[in-house]
């Protein structure tokens, strides 16, 4: 819309300027005339305007970014001099709106030099621009001037310092100022108080009221309501109830802000139901009132009285904003309800919301939780200018889905980009990394993490326990456990289960009589942790014991996972019968991995009969699971039994079912190496094999015993396999490794599949006769070899 003023064209006018303009102009201030405007007409159009030195205007709700520039100090305009500091005030006004604070302080200096001062009110509205910029720097100079030109200046324009200041995040300018003040209204206190409460500082806010309280200055009800929204967790509560009292008490109630701080208060306590009665005795309830419920009875895990309390704004007709479909969709993403999400979002498509980044980021992780990650996708394409929540949301779906090169894509993509990032980002990156025993980039991820203070406390630094732990470098991860200030649940659970991993399990059980001692109550999957580290290492005694303890002394509900581990550990250990026993008399059903375990155990142990049964119940739950397959095939051949081990592969080829292909790598100076079985792509493959047939001879002269004595061993019966097993991907990675690092670097290999009876022994062999330390890390767990001896004990 256009509006004419002297034949000046007014573009897009806010509207409350607009509508000043438009009923001025019926009252005939405004004239189409020539193309230039007449020092008269513009005379006419400044007093049409509300006056800035007059207290009490509208000055701070009016847009003055259109003003012409011929309205400046060299303006020679002879009617103009009557007005003179009125127009030069307009204009500082004009560059304040454009967030030109520069060029106000060069027009500062032309003001100087003219003589002309600037008003009151323009430096009220000057600090309400660099509190909204957050432009401490030009704050402090607009100070540093009111200093210079104000002996005394008033108390209003101390409070829009106060307000300038604790938006700007400086709370110590803020501070030195409030001490510094002659006299201090309650709206002076009020300021400092709310600065406070938004920092979390409970003790500062307190210490301010009684200090008022002191002084005999009476709190008014935005004191108050600094004072209930500076009250932050359930030790407080008691605090809170008597703030309530005293709101009751002194007549503030009633008040929607008031009532809505109270409600809000309650929440943030842990108080939900005294929330929810102070919510109904409201008599007028705004949007901030509803969402803020919301959040609370969300925190709480009641999504469905979140979801409910929704559905009820809708009934009454209330008004919604961002907050409210997001706080919705968070609910409907714990409850994985796909339904409800989608009708939200179909809303969201009418009112033309899906470009906002607020909502637009809140769909992306309600897909990623529900599992569409085609809908997270298309629902983050339609946002308009993505943030680093919409990014960190895309990239946990990645994650999720086990698409790890993508997240490693986009999180380089957003670096090189200069996208803000965020602490969630990184530990999405940490899980990446271990995921996928990426230590490589894993420390540079840290490095780069800690260089932008971005590592999240307690999330990101157990997830970097867990990724130093999967790559293989336990002092690390142990490193970053003891600079925990206090560690919660997940670091001691995941320290716990990275010790479990590398087979130490003294160290774990020493670790969860430390935890116990701190304070901390372990949790399900603490227990899994322990349990899967008596496992590894025969203690059958002391699982018993865990399984024993998680419902006796913590009231814990042991799972299916949990008695799975026990018949794990019975089964490693050969009590077979034992372990039957288990799975036949357990409170659950016995599923896949249950059956698994046994038939794992019976073909370690070579028992038949045990096995057979085990694994027909094994492919009754699971026909598809190809590590069935192998282990009733490695049972039969251990047996000698090669028809049942020939039928086996001929089901398996029936039911177009293939054994996973065999990997190893491993990264030198910065770079993976990766193997297959037979694999002689590699650069140096001529190297690599002449290396093995030099760790075959040793072996072969010093003790042929160790390749062929094993009972268990199926190349007794399989001759032909002795050849065959120097081309196994791991032996090759472990070559590689001996002529590509230094002589005193330990070798780290990592494997997809579990590392086979041969190869474990050509490992120890491999660190006896060359003196190196080598680290192998298969499907089940980590296995160190030094001087001819694997820190399992031969138990895996």
């Amino acid at each position: 819309m256009l509006i004419l003023v002297n034949d000046y064209k007014i573009q897009r006018l806010p509207y409350p300027f607009l509508r000043i303009l438009w009923e001025k102009s019926k009252q005939k201030h405004f004239t189409c005339l020539s193309s230039k405007p007449s020092s008269a007409a513009m005379h006419t159009f400044v007093m049409a305007l509300p006056n800035p030195s007059l207290p009490g205007n509208n000055v701070l709700t009016a847009n003055y970014s259109t003003i012409p520039s011929s309205l400046s100090l060299k303006s020679n305009a002879a009617p103009l001099q009557n007005l003179q500091g009125k127009v030069e005030n307009l204009y500082l006004i004009s560059l304040s709106e454009q967030g030109k604070l520069d060029q106000v302080h060069r027009f500062f200096q032309q003001m100087d030099s003219a003589g002309v001062s600037v008003s009151l009110q323009t430096y009220q509205h000057l600090l309400q621009t660099c509190g909204n910029l957050q432009s401490l720097h030009h704050g402090r100079l607009i100070h540093e001037r009111i200093r210079t030109q104000f002996q005394n200046p008033p108390g209003f324009l101390h409070n829009w310092l106060l307000k300038m200041y604790c938006e700007c995040g400086s709370t110590w300018d803020a501070e030195k100022l409030f001490d510094e003040m002659p006299e201090r209204c309650p709206l002076s206190w009020a300021i400092m108080m709310s600065a406070f409460a938004g920092q979390g500082w409970t003790g500062k806010v307190l210490a301010m009221f009684l200090k008022m309280k002191d002084l005999g200055i009476n709190a008014t009800p935005s004191i108050y309501i600094s004072l209930l929204k500076s009250l932050l967790d359930s030790s407080l509560l008691d605090l809170g109830k008597q703030l309530h009292s005293q709101v009751i008490k002194s007549g503030f109630h009633g008040n929607v802000a008031m009532d809505t701080a109270v409600s809000n208060m309650y929440v943030k306590c842990g108080c939900l139901e005294s929330a929810e009665w102070a919510f109904q005795k409201m008599e007028e309830r705004n949007v901030i009132t509803w969402t803020a419920l919301m959040v609370g009875l969300t925190r709480a895990e009641r999504k469905e009285d979140a979801l409910r309390l929704f559905h009820r704004m809708v009934r009454e007709d209330m008004e919604f904003d961002d907050f409210v479909f997001s706080i919705t969709l968070k609910a409907c993403a714990g409850l994985r309800d796909i339904i409800l999400g989608l009708q939200v979002h179909g809303l969201l498509a009418k009112l033309g919301l899906e470009s906002q980044v607020t909502v637009g980021s809140a769909l992306v992780d309600f897909y990623v939780k529900c599992g569409d990650i085609d809908s997270a996708n298309q629902a983050f394409e339609r946002i308009s200018e993505p943030n680093d929540v919409s990014w960190s949301a895309m990239i946990h779906g990645y994650t999720q889905i086990g698409d790890f090169e993508k997240c490693f894509e986009v999180f380089k993509s957003l670096r090189r980009e200069g996208v803000v990032l965020n602490e969630f980002i990184y530990t999405n990156i940490f899980q990446a990394c271990s995921a996928l025993a990426d230590l490589n980039l894993g420390t540079q991820v840290h490095g780069d993490a800690v260089k932008r203070r971005l590592v999240s406390y307690l999330h990101g630094e157990s997830a970097m326990i867990t990724m130093y732990g999967k790559c293989g470098q336990l002092d690390s991860a142990f490193q970053v456990f003891e600079s925990m200030i206090v560690p919660d649940i997940v670091a001691w659970t995941s320290i716990i289960a990275a010790c479990a991993y590398h087979g130490y399990a003294s160290e774990a059980l020493s670790l969860f009589r430390r935890m116990r001692t701190s304070g901390v109550r372990p949790n399900e999957v603490t227990f899994i942790a322990i349990l899967t580290a008596c496992s590894h290492s025969g203690l059958i005694k002391e699982a018993k014991q865990f399984l024993e303890l998680m419902s006796t002394e913590y009231g814990l509900a042991p799972t299916i996972d949990h008695y799975d581990c026990l018949v794990d550990s019975y089964a490693r250990a050969g009590q077979l019968n034992e372990a039957l026993d288990l799975i036949q008399t357990m409170p659950f059903e016995p599923d896949a991995m249950s059956w698994k375990s046994l038939l794992g155990g019976c073909s370690i142990h070579r028992n038949f009969e045990l096995g057979k049964i085990a694994a027909e119940k094994l492919l009754e739950l699971d026909p598809q699971d190809t590590a069935a397959y192998i282990l009733m095939f490695n049972l039969y051949a251990s047996c000698g039994k090669w028809d049942e081990a020939a039928s086996i592969r001929r089901m398996m080829a029936e039911r177009d079912l293939k054994k996973e292909v065999g990997c190893s790598w491993i990264t030198v100076k910065g770079k993976v190496h990766r193997f297959i079985v037979g694999d002689r792509h590699h650069p140096q493959t001529e190297e690599i094999y002449q290396k093995l047939e030099e760790l075959k001879f040793s072996r072969d002269n010093i003790n042929n015993a160790v390749l062929v004595s094993d009972g268990n061993n199926v190349s007794n019966e399989l001759p032909q396999r002795k050849e065959q097993l120097l081309d196994h991907s791991e032996r090759l990675a472990i070559a590689f490794g001996l002529i590509a690092t230094p002589n005193d670097a330990t070798i780290l290999v990592f494997k997809n599949l579990r590392a086979c009876k041969d190869c474990h022994e050509f490992a120890k062999h491999a660190s006896l006769v060359t003196g190196r330390g080598i680290t192998v890390r298969d499907a089940n767990r980590f296995h160190h070899f030094r001087d001819g001896k694997c820190s399992c004990g031969d138990y895996w």
